[in-house]
C-alpha cells in the first residue's frame, strides 16, 4: 500500500507532469505542505505546472496533459464526466479538509446575528443537518461530496 509521501516522490523522481492551482488557495497550500512533507519542492521544475486558475480549469489542464493534480473530492466529482482522470491516492487523514462552524463573540463583532448563529450552527451538527450533509451529492454523483463529523463540543466552541 502507497503511502501519501511515496506517491508525492515517485511523482517527483518520475518528473510527471504535475499541474498545480498555484493560486496561493486552501488546495494550493495543503498541496505545497504535501510536497514539503515528503522533503520536495516542485516548484521551478519543468514538469510542475502552476495554472493560476480554480479547481475546475486545474483539472481540465491535467487531463489535458495527462498529469497529476490535487484537488477535493467535490470538484473531482464535479468534473469525472468531463476530464480523463482517476483517483491516484486517497484515504490518507493528511488529506482531510475539515470544516468547522462557529458563532462569533457578540461584544467583539456588534453586527453578530447571534441567535441566527447559533441557530444554524445547531442545524449543522444536528443529526438531521449531519445527514443532509452525508447525502449531499450522492444522488447526482453516486456518492457523498462531504463527510459528517460534527462534534457537539467543536460547535459549542466560540472564538474570543
Amino acid at each position: 500500500q502507497p503511502t501519501l509521501d511515496s506517491v508525492f516522490k515517485a511523482i517527483f523522481a518520475s518528473a510527471s507532469t504535475f499541474v498545480s492551482r498555484g493560486d496561493e488557495s486552501g488546495t494550493h497550500v495543503k498541496e505545497l505542505t504535501l510536497w514539503k512533507n515528503a522533503g520536495l519542492n516542485p516548484v521551478g521544475q519543468d514538469w510542475y505546472l502552476e495554472t493560476g486558475q480554480g479547481q475546475g480549469a486545474t483539472l481540465s489542464i491535467a487531463s489535458e496533459k495527462s498529469a497529476y493534480a490535487l484537488t477535493d473530492r467535490g470538484t473531482f466529482l464535479a468534473y469525472k464526466s468531463n476530464v480523463d482522470l482517476e483517483i491516484l491516492f486517497e484515504g490518507d487523514p493528511t488529506l482531510l479538509n475539515v470544516y468547522h462552524v462557529i458563532t462569533l463573540n457578540p461584544e467583539k463583532w456588534s453586527n453578530v446575528n447571534l441567535a441566527g448563529a447559533k441557530t444554524f450552527a445547531d442545524f449543522v451538527t444536528s443529526p438531521e443537518g449531519q445527514k443532509i450533509i452525508g447525502e449531499f451529492g450522492v444522488e447526482e454523483y453516486g456518492e457523498s461530496l462531504f463527510f459528517p463529523d460534527a462534534d457537539k463540543t467543536d460547535a459549542e466552541l466560540e472564538l474570543p
